[in-house]
């Protein structure tokens, strides 16, 4: 029997991943992620793997680590590399709650990324029930941080990856259902502006209000966006009484840079930005970066190999470069050949609209269970 073959069941498969979408896991809270690690371990442990939870760090929650048997465990293989964490804070499934309406499904974490895990996971424990085997051995690594760019699991990620064969990444496909070959660099920047305090109503002049300056320099920052590299402000603090000018305020920005040299002129532009203007200080720090993914060889073998399967199965599968940052990243930035956004499709993930369209979970359980067996 091919892979190809094994008798998938999206509708099954959706009950399965429910209690996953259940457990809320956003990155703060660490305890919540532990939670759905904990889940996963146990599914995991089901068929058949070897379960190692590793401890958080940072402040983040636990990751695991699970290796499935085979003769040839410890030697150069596959990983499947995904996180567990989502946007979504404790309380969504109030407003998106796990439900069916036709052929969607919906839920906080569902298509980012959730949903590929379960596909992979799926997939090994029907290439176990057939009696079949997959030629490398295959690890999951499953983390907690993904979604604030991987700060504490990064180390992690590349010693998993360092020497394997070939690295699965189930993040959810591109919208054209495609997977993506390379991505662009992704660097954060906290901002801060420090100014002076003075009581808005009796000595308004007196200060110097934080806010308004940081309120400039985001009109400032977003004017630098270019096709090559954008700029961003997602988050800002600031202030606890209205009647007060606010003497700091803090934001962080998102840059998206195409190439290297891209990257390293926006980096200093950020960092050229820094100074005091009008008795208020700006201070700009730079944060996590996701560096440069470019194609090499190697994962043009992988995604070669997923179009072949993809064909065989019924569908065509696009590739190219994308942004939006993974921890493909890091992995096909060292060099190990890396195919990423072999998930399942949908829209609006990082929405109170994030859904899955049901039938393409059998549909890209099919494609992993191509890709383990047939990676060699």
């Amino acid at each position: 029997m091919s892979a190809l073959d094994l008798p998938f069941d999206a509708d099954r498969m959706l009950d399965g991943l429910r209690p996953w979408i259940e457990c809320e896991s956003p990155t703060w809270d660490a305890a919540a992620v532990s939670r759905m690690m904990d889940l996963a371990a146990r599914d995991l442990a089901a068929i058949g793997a070897t379960v190692e939870t590793i401890p958080g760090t940072q402040g983040f929650g636990t990751s695991i680590r699970a290796s499935f048997p085979h003769p040839d465990q410890g030697k150069p293989g596959i990983l499947v590399s995904g996180h567990m964490d989502t946007v979504h804070p404790i309380g969504t499934l109030e407003t998106l709650p796990f439900r069916r309406e036709g052929g969607l499904a919906y839920g906080p974490g569902i298509m980012d990324m959730k949903g590929g895990n379960y596909v992979f996971l799926e997939a090994m424990r029907q290439i176990g029930k057939a009696g079949l085997t997959t030629p490398l051995p295959v690890t999951f690594l499953f983390t907690p941080d993904e979604e604030v760019g991987t700060p504490a699991t990064r180390g992690l990620i590349e010693d998993a990856a360092r020497g394997q064969r070939a690295v699965l990444v189930p993040e959810p496909a591109s919208p054209d259902g495609g997977a993506v070959i390379g991505r662009y660099a992704i660097a954060r920047f906290d901002l801060l502006t420090q100014g002076r305090p003075s009581h808005a109503g009796w000595a308004l002049k007196d200060g110097r209000s934080a806010i308004a300056a940081m309120a400039k320099r985001i009109l400032q920052i977003e004017a630098m966006t270019t096709e090559d590299c954008t700029f961003s402000v997602g988050v800002i603090h600031a202030g606890q009484w209205v009647n007060c000018v606010s003497s700091s305020c803090r934001a962080e920005v998102l840059s998206m840079a195409k190439t290297q040299d891209d990257l390293d002129r926006g980096v200093a532009a950020m960092l050229a930005l820094q100074g005091e203007e009008d008795g208020v200080e700006f201070i700009v720090t730079r944060g996590v970066t996701r560096p440069v993914w470019e194609p090499q060889p190697g994962t043009m073998a992988l995604y070669d190999l997923a179009r072949q399967l993809s064909s065989r199965i019924g569908f065509d599968l696009a590739a190219g470069s994308a942004g939006g940052g993974s921890d493909g990243n890091f992995t096909g930035a060292m060099g190990v050949p890396t195919l990423d956004s072999i998930g399942v499709r949908g829209k609006g993930l990082h929405t109170l609209n994030e859904h899955i369209d049901i039938a393409s979970l059998s549909e890209r359980a099919r494609l992993a269970a191509g890709l383990l067996t047939e990676i060699q």
